[in-house]
């Protein structure tokens, strides 16, 4: 009893899924054809003039986008960020930069002692220089603010300002720009006369004022450099500028500053900005301020040895938390501003910024790979040959700009290109398969057979044969050339509905019957139907020898046909439509007769009394031309390409 219950229960279940199955289908099949058939319409009527207008199209969006929006930046920048987190390895600090931090464990060191925390006194940042002094360095960036003069510690004052003077150019301090509207005012300093300055161009005479938040003494103000950086249009820092123009004057950033410090260059030699390399896994060496001030270990283990200073880079700032000046990178949302001016200075200085191509490169990138697939489509070559080239390209490009990141700090930004490109190449995939859907029949495009309206059906085999005098390679070039012609000629639209595939793709058969296409042809009477055969087997030929290189030239089109009447009114149930249709299909595969292809094609005097396998007379001729699809012009050639 329970057996019989639960077969009941899962026979029931059974009929509700495959009822509620064939339900679904018939509503989604109903849903694509409301948007699938007209789309046919339109494809129908635009035939191959879609890729070439497409083609247009995108080449105006990307020229209006290159002089206004710039989108394809946007889209790289975040790219850009992801590729630094895939690659594989990244590049190593080369240990000429390093950064001195005046984190929590210093300032909470010197609290304990009793001499107070955060700011610090002038004289502590003088003997924080001083011990830079003391070990060596070759220059030091101070990433600290020292706008005015400290009203309880005049000695301190004087002594750091000692220090910048005795430095004779190599401590470089932090200066910043003040907001422009405060040009106009008196204390605005002309440019050229601003700490660092240099000229642009030769000729350089009369430069701006700018107002400047320099710092408090002399020596300090005249061996100061910007610490203003600028973020990208999401916020987040990727390229740090080198320098702010004024005319024909720029002023250096500290970064910049320190590097021609470090190598004996002009700052004009260096370009107005860089993109650092940044890291995922490894940061500049770094010196806690307390370790280096008290000359043993206070915030690192007592095992752990200091990284060498001597005729190094150093870049002194804090990164305590509360006073810590933290900006958003690539690799981390939070990077300390020391951290970034030294990653800076890191790739002037080791010579390991990222180099990127001009802007215009990824636009001609992008408007190139988009003619190519233009072309290849309006040519009407095999999609999956299309599909493979294509996603072949974008694999190497992939690797071209992931290696270019990895091992020679170069970024290929092609991703962007790529991106805009895909929705290119997938607008003509979709145009073509709706081409090839309305060519092979497909229900979706266009009015699937009815054996009770279209009584006749013509069927034409076709085979390209190459002539004995080619070499294997020609000839297959020319087989080829003519599977694309005819798959072209198919496309742009006719009544032909044409019957491929019969051996699969890379089939061990595939080279022996892979030029073998049929063409049907359906009709409400043999006459008519003949003649709509007839009249596009003269225009695929004449479309075969329209143009520079004739398929006659290396060889022939050889077509056998049958005509077959498929409804005879006398259906049983062991003989209908559908077995007379297979046997009007295989008959037409193998058929013996086949003659040349050529204009004005007679079918009637190359075999053409062939009848159904029923033998079952024709009905009367009828004069008119076999219905078209309502609304949809003649076949035609596509035209040159």
């Amino acid at each position: 009893m329970r057996r019989n219950w639960v077969n009941t229960v899962m026979s029931w279940a059974d009929a509700l899924m495959a009822s509620s199955a064939h339900a679904f289908i018939e509503f989604w099949t109903r849903v694509e054809r409301a948007y699938k058939r007209p789309s046919s319409v339109l494809a129908y009527r635009l035939k191959f003039a879609f890729f070439p207008l497409l083609a247009i199209g995108a080449l105006g969006w990307l020229g209006w986008d290159y002089t206004h929006a710039r989108s394809l930046d946007s889209a790289e920048d975040a790219i850009f960020d992801q590729v630094v987190h895939w690659r594989p390895i990244e590049p190593r600090p080369s240990g000429r930069v390093v950064v001195v931090e005046i984190d929590d464990c210093s300032i909470e060191h010197f609290r304990a002692l009793g001499e107070g925390g955060w700011p610090w006194s002038r004289q502590r940042h003088a003997d924080l220089l001083d011990q830079l002094d003391r070990a060596g360095v070759r220059a030091v960036g101070y990433d600290v603010l020292f706008p005015e003069a400290s009203t309880q510690d005049p000695v301190g004052d004087a002594t750091l300002d000692a220090m910048a003077e005795g430095g004779q150019g190599r401590f470089v301090f932090g200066s910043s720009r003040v907001h422009p509207d405060l040009d106009d005012e008196p204390g605005a300093t002309p440019v050229a006369q601003a700490p660092g300055a240099f000229k642009l161009a030769p000729g350089a005479h009369a430069s701006p004022r700018i107002a400047l938040l320099l710092p408090y003494g002399n020596a300090m103000s005249a061996h100061s450099a910007l610490l203003d950086i600028t973020r990208g249009s999401d916020g987040v820092i990727r390229d740090i500028p080198l320098r702010e123009q004024f005319g024909d004057w720029a002023l250096p950033s500290l970064p910049l500053q320190l590097a021609a410090n470090a190598t004996g260059r002009a700052p004009a030699s260096f370009p107005a900005a860089v993109r650092v390399n940044w890291r995922v896994h490894s940061r500049l060496p770094s010196i806690s301020a307390a370790d280096l001030l008290e000359g043993k270990p206070i915030c690192r283990d007592s095992g752990d040895a200091l990284p060498p200073i001597k005729d190094r880079v150093v870049l002194v700032g804090y990164n305590a938390s509360g006073i810590n000046d933290t900006k958003p990178t690539p690799t981390d949302a939070v990077m300390p501003g020391v951290e970034v001016l030294g990653e800076a200075t890191e790739a002037l200085v080791n010579d390991s910024a990222i180099w990127m191509p001009p802007t215009w490169v990824k636009y001609a990138l992008a408007a190139v790979l988009v003619l190519l697939a233009s072309f290849a489509f309006f040519r009407g070559e095999p999609a999956n040959d299309v599909d493979a080239v294509f996603v072949a390209t974008n694999l190497v490009l992939l690797l071209l700009a992931f290696s270019g990141l990895t091992f020679f700090g170069v970024f290929f930004d092609i991703f962007a290109s790529i991106g805009f490109v895909s929705l290119c190449f997938g607008l003509c995939r979709m145009y073509a398969g709706v081409q090839r859907g309305r060519a092979v029949g497909n229900g979706d495009f266009r009015a699937e057979f009815d054996p009770a309206a279209d009584r006749w059906l013509v069927m034409a085999r076709l085979r390209f044969i190459a002539y004995p005098s080619l070499d294997a390679a020609a000839a297959s070039r020319r087989r080829r050339e003519y599977r694309r012609r005819l798959r072209r000629f198919l496309y742009a639209g006719c009544e032909a509905v044409m019957v491929e595939g019969v051996v699969e793709r890379k089939s061990w058969l595939h080279e022996t019957l892979d030029d073998l296409m049929v063409l049907v042809w359906k009709g409400t009477d043999d006459a008519s139907t003949r003649r709509v055969a007839e009249r596009e087997l003269d225009l695929l030929h004449a479309d075969f020898n329209a143009y520079d290189e004739h398929l006659d030239d290396d060889g022939m089109v050889k077509v056998s046909m049958v005509s077959a009447e498929i409804d005879d009114d006398r259906d049983n149930s062991d003989r209908g439509e559908r077995l007379r249709l297979r046997e009007v299909l295989a008959r037409v595969l193998d058929s013996p007769d086949e003659w040349p292809l050529r204009a004005r094609n007679s079918f009637d005097e190359a075999g053409g009394e062939a009848r159904t396998p029923t033998q079952t007379e024709p009905a009367a001729p009828i004069t008119s031309q076999a219905s078209q699809t309502a609304g949809e012009p003649a076949c035609s050639s596509p035209g040159r390409r």
